[in-house]
């Protein structure tokens, strides 16, 4: 074989092929201490937010950031939301939250809460008060509040009303959408398992005694406080259906007050009712008002066992008319509050008599807040 002669062109046509990796070289050469720079503050840059997103979902801080790590474990089940805000439609939300446990026994320690739940249109005047009654028992109770759509609340953020209003949708008066506002506080205040106890309450509402007292109160009861009993007049039996037959004959037929306390078992089961729900849905329109009727009836064939057949809220029907007594700044006096409200009272409580029949009592007008905050420490022992 002959040997290749080489050529001048040769060389510049190898000149041409090495050139790019000589380039190459170059660029490595004199950029590679910026680029492992820059490598070094990627990966110290990454530690660091790992690091900040861990301290800013520690118990310690009321922050979550937009990337979170959701809980593993059973923490999943027994911490209460984070936020009162979701957007569950009440299908969604009633079945999430009728959920039971089937074993009585928890693997953590369960200290038993009280649902406070305010249905109102708008703000709570009184909240003041009800600052006084609940400070210093943090832990053993938790607030729900549903009001109109449109409002939005301003609480400080040192109060215990801070953030704490549910997805709300319009309620009317004697309709069933009242009902449905009233299942949609039971059901997010379902969602704590700690919740075992849930109080019904309007704006109006005021707490006659402190915080210890109602709280041992529900505590020792046997029964739920919901308000059955048979009126046989046009604003009772009057108001039924003969379309509710047979599911609920007149004989059946139950009024009470809107303002109930039912413990855990009750509040779920509430919430799974259909059959009821549909009736009176359907067939109780005003002048048949549902909210008076509806949970009534309901427990009253089903669960009439498991409650008192009366309510915890006083409320002052004596002066006539389509709504209770209001009272206001002129009504507040000592005398006033010592015999219309705290004394004078005789009911069954677990079977035995009682004299602490009534926990709250409405209708309290905004203009009853400074006197009722100035008679609260003698009389209703807080504040």
């Amino acid at each position: 074989m002959l040997p290749r002669v080489f050529h001048a062109e040769d060389g510049k046509d190898l000149a041409q092929r090495i050139q790019p990796r000589g380039y190459l070289f170059s660029i490595v050469k004199y950029f590679g201490p910026f680029l492992l720079l820059a490598a070094g503050f990627f990966i110290f840059g990454a530690r660091f937010f790992d690091t900040r997103i861990l301290k800013l979902q520690s118990p310690k801080s009321g922050f979550l950031p937009c990337i979170t790590v959701e809980p593993s474990g059973i923490n999943r089940w027994i911490k209460p939301p984070s936020s009162l805000l979701h957007n569950m439609s009440d299908h969604e939300l009633f079945w999430l939250a009728s959920f039971a446990p089937e074993v009585k026994n928890y693997p953590f320690k369960r200290l038993p809460k009280v649902a406070f739940m305010f249905l109102t249109r708008g703000p709570l005047p009184l909240s003041p008060l009800w600052e006084k009654f609940f400070k210093g028992n943090e832990g053993l109770y938790s607030i729900f509040i549903h009001s109109l759509p449109g409002y939005k609340a301003s609480y400080p953020k040192d109060s215990v009303f801070y953030k704490r209003q549910i997805p709300s949708q319009v309620a009317e008066w004697g309709r069933m959408s009242m009902c449905d506002a009233e299942k949609r506080l039971l059901a997010n205040a379902l969602l704590d398992l700690s919740n075992e106890w849930f109080v019904l309450l309007s704006e109006s509402c005021i707490p006659l005694y402190n915080f210890s007292i109602i709280y041992k109160y529900f505590q020792r009861s046997h029964f739920s406080f919901m308000g059955v009993f048979d009126d046989k007049g046009p604003h009772g039996r009057g108001r039924y259906n003969p379309n509710m037959a047979p599911l609920i004959t007149i004989d059946q037929w139950r009024k009470g007050s809107q303002w109930f306390e039912v413990d855990r078992n009750l509040a779920i089961y509430i919430l799974q009712d259909t059959k009821y729900y549909a009736k009176f849905k359907e067939f109780c329109k005003p002048p048949c008002y549902v909210d008076e009727h509806y949970f009534p009836t309901m427990l009253h064939i089903e669960k009439s066992d498991l409650i008192a057949n009366s309510s915890l809220t006083f409320v002052d029907w004596s002066r006539g008319g389509a709504h209770p007594a209001t009272f206001g700044k002129d009504d507040i006096t000592e005398e006033f509050m010592k015999k219309k409200l705290l004394s004078g009272w005789d009911c069954m409580y677990n079977g035995q008599h009682s004299s602490l029949c009534v926990l709250f009592a409405r209708k309290f007008a905004p203009s009853s807040l400074q006197p009722l905050l100035q008679l609260a420490p003698a009389l209703l022992g807080y504040g």
